[in-house]
């Protein structure tokens, strides 16, 4: 029997690509350290080429690209991040809780000081996250310290077994955004095979798997608000975005974008009345609901996410948490900078004219241009359906991270699932780019190297301008007809 040509080309390539990342991702999570900048990129671009490569080849085999993504996840199951340090913190945290501390009130460089040791290995984790990390309050909200207690209750002496444990969390987000990320997009009439985009991204892969940061966690529960939301399950949803933002704070910032999915017509979940012809056509006309009955979904929505939120912080609250919370996530818009792009500019100019970095005035002036910025989006663009209101939020958390002082490149991961339901690209090219910013750990003293900076923010830019104002023009305050 004579086996088709095309059918052996067909499936070699792909074979042969999935056979080469996984060993570019064994030696990325077993062989690889972040000052090697050389190796680093090498290996992420390869990575990224053949993962474009493989969607592109398999976006119809849908279980295919699923073992795919579950095999390349599997690779990292024992490694122990080699990216960021992040993990020992988060160790940390939920070995405290187990121990009956609230991480929230305590610095780890305080038991340091005072030879005290309150957990196992807590020299080995104080050691591992550094002393900047130790020095400070956890800002990790409730969720997210019941991932690190849940890796804690099973591995509670043992670095490589919490880690197992939180990478396996992790990976069962992955899949759980998988799931409800393959039913919104059918829902919402878009290409099933976007969310591989997401999934199979070595981006994601690298940084969530493999450095077990809980950007996918958090995303898990927001693409499931967004399901329950597209399903006129309003209070549930409200509920599900809570557990969210309390795995991570970021989705704070799109809660004035849904003053106009409540208030205003939306079209999804509502009864109709009986179609009318006109020409021969059928139209199903959409009932007008009162605006007070509107506002008090709002409202109660707005409370719904409230109420849960308190309900999850209850257990840690103190008059020193929240002192101690406000002031460390402060932080990040007054002291930390890293991988800025406009910010880095403003501080270029106060440098010029001050002699001195100005990054606590500055800060605060970019954290109101991005509020002007997110209440104008709120207010006066037409949120009025689920992919008006994603791509506002993909807008606006563009706008924020423009303008932040620190964007570390975990942080893309949530531009990176909105843009799986939108026309946009520049979150992928930018998954590409981010690899950049780890060039800075090339330095001894850990130093940027702001042409390398410039380089990724030169490409970033250009993507976005252009698919703002020409591919998608009319889409900033939502004039294209596609978004309705």
């Amino acid at each position: 029997m004579r086996l088709n040509p095309s059918l052996l080309k067909l499936y070699r390539t792909p074979l042969f690509i999935i056979l080469a990342s996984v060993l570019f991702y064994i030696s990325f999570g077993y062989d690889l350290v972040r000052t090697d900048y050389f190796k680093l990129i090498t290996l992420y671009t390869a990575l990224f080429y053949l993962f474009y490569k493989l969607v592109t080849l398999l976006k119809t085999h849908y279980q295919l690209l699923i073992w795919v993504a579950f095999i390349f996840r599997a690779v990292f199951i024992l490694a122990i991040p080699n990216l960021s340090q992040d993990f020992y913190r988060f160790i940390w945290d939920g070995r405290m809780i187990l121990e009956g501390f609230n991480p929230y009130l305590f610095t780890v460089e305080s038991f340091i000081n005072s030879g005290e040791f309150p957990v196992a290995q807590t020299q080995e984790l104080y050691a591992g996250m550094g002393a900047l990390n130790g020095s400070h309050f956890t800002n990790y909200p409730p969720i997210n310290q019941l991932c690190f207690t849940i890796a804690a209750l099973f591995a509670s002496k043992s670095i490589l077994g919490s880690v197992v444990v939180m990478r396996m969390i992790i990976i069962a987000a992955d899949f759980g955004i998988l799931y409800f990320g393959k039913k919104l997009l059918e829902r919402l009439n878009i290409p099933v095979h976007n969310i591989f985009w997401f999934i199979l991204n070595p981006f994601i892969i690298i940084e969530l798997t493999g450095n077990l940061h809980f950007e996918g966690v958090m995303i898990f529960f927001l693409v499931w608000s967004f399901y329950l939301l597209h399903r006129g399950k309003w209070q549930w949803a409200a509920v599900v975005l809570t557990l969210s933002i309390s795995v991570k704070l970021i989705p704070l910032i799109f809660l004035p974008l849904f003053f106009q999915w409540f208030t205003k017509q939306n079209g999804i979940a509502t009864k109709t009345k009986p179609s009318a012809k006109k020409d021969g056509l059928a139209l199903s006309l959409t009932p007008r609901h009162d605006l007070m009955h509107r506002i008090a979904k709002l409202v109660g929505f707005y409370i719904i996410v409230g109420l849960t939120t308190i309900f999850l912080f209850a257990p840690f609250y103190s008059s020193a948490f929240i002192n101690n919370y406000t002031e460390t996530v402060g932080l990040w818009f007054t002291n930390f900078e890293f991988n800025a792009s406009l910010y880095y500019v403003a501080r270029e100019i106060g440098y010029l004219f001050r002699g001195y970095n100005e990054i606590a005035i500055i800060g605060e002036i970019m954290s109101l241009l991005a509020v002007i910025f997110i209440l104008t989006l709120s207010f006066f663009r037409k949120n009025t359906t689920l992919k008006a209101l994603i791509s506002g939020m993909l807008l606006v958390l563009t706008f924020y991270y423009f303008t932040a002082t620190t964007v570390h490149p975990w942080y893309i991961a949530t531009l990176l699932i909105l843009s799986v339901f939108t026309r946009y690209k520049f979150p992928l090219v930018w998954s590409f780019v981010i690899i950049l910013s780890y060039l800075t750990y090339s330095n001894t003293d850990n130093s940027e190297n702001l042409y390398i900076i410039l380089i990724e923010y030169v490409i970033v830019y250009g993507v976005f301008f252009w698919e703002i104002f020409f591919k998608n023009k009319g889409d900033l305050f939502c004039k294209d007809k596609k978004l309705k």
